[in-house]
């Protein structure tokens, strides 16, 4: 058994097609496929379930993916941090965010990042906060920006805080919305909401207020320029964070909009980010620098309290 075979094992897994998998990798099918028996016969185990229409890992298979996941991003980290252990001049960056810190902070402590450590190759996931924890436990990432209430206080995590941000509604400025005075949270029933997943906590407060079960957007998107690009074309009202809103909001692009009964100023509202690593286990360079580059960038923006449009 080599990495050379995990690693096709991890392909194989992730297109759930042995043609795809090797075009993916560069292979020959037939070469892959013995790649693939040859690491069943060294394990002395099936790792597919070939008697089944479709593709599927025995469970087997899952285990030995499990550790291949992790031995691989362990293999890489070793290379990474040699690369890099006399300066930022080679390697890889692996790290996860949330959709609402991809709104402004990320993007633009990567833009820094990048800029001062052009030689780094830099991979940013984008996913909710299971989905990211489940690649920070795989290894797959070194941090993740996201909202911290996840994961403070279990011990499997390192959380460093950062400041907390606001979401605000918003509409295009000629939405039927956009002039009334004195809201109630109500009044978004007759539209369509888009926006990224709200969190649990955050719901509850909102869906109490409006006396509904539950308060879901209609139409869920992590891309923030895919909510705005609808909210701009329809009469759907969008959700997303004070500081992604601010610029567009003093040049008079869209409407934020305040309801009556949701308090403003309610911590319980506020989404609270937070950079998370797994506890015990040290950051390399890269990863170093790009925490750096994001606490800068998060000292810059607007507080929530700052943000008052």
């Amino acid at each position: 058994m080599d990495l050379r075979q995990l690693r096709n094992l991890v392909a194989l897994a992730d297109y759930r097609s042995f043609g795809r998998a090797a075009e993916a990798i560069n292979l020959s099918q037939p070469a892959f496929s013995r790649s693939i028996q040859t690491l069943e016969r060294d394990l002395d185990c099936a790792l597919v379930e070939r008697s089944s229409r479709e593709f599927r890992l025995t469970g087997q298979g899952e285990l030995v993916l499990q550790h291949a996941r992790r031995l691989l991003a362990g293999s890489q980290a070793l290379h990474n941090e040699l690369t890099q252990y006399n300066g930022l001049t080679g390697g890889e960056l692996h790290f996860g965010s949330g959709p609402y810190p991809a709104q402004l902070l990320v993007p633009e402590a990567l833009a820094e990042f990048i800029q001062a450590h052009p030689a780094i190759r830099t991979r940013f996931h984008l996913g909710d906060w299971e989905q990211l924890a489940l690649w920070l436990r795989e290894q797959q990432i070194e941090f993740l920006v996201a909202d911290a209430r996840y994961f403070t206080g279990d011990p499997q995590y390192q959380v460093q805080l950062l400041r907390s941000r606001r979401g605000r509604f918003f509409c295009r400025i000629d939405h039927p919305l956009a002039t009334r005075e004195k809201l109630p949270l109500r009044a978004l029933l007759d539209y369509a909401m888009v926006g990224t997943r709200i969190p649990p906590m955050i719901r509850k407060i909102l869906a109490d207020v409006q006396g509904e079960p539950d308060f879901n957007p209609s139409v869920e998107c992590a891309q923030f320029d895919a909510i705005l690009r609808v909210v701009m074309r329809s009469d759907a009202v969008g959700i997303a964070t004070m500081e992604a809103l601010a610029e567009m909001a003093e040049q008079g692009l869209i409407r934020l909009l305040d309801f009556v009964d949701v308090p403003r100023d309610d911590p319980g509202l506020q989404l609270h980010y937070g950079i998370v690593s797994r506890a015990g286990y040290s950051l390399t360079p890269a990863a170093l620098a790009m925490v750096d580059a994001i606490l800068a960038v998060d000292q810059r923006l607007p507080t929530a309290n700052q943000a008052s449009l």
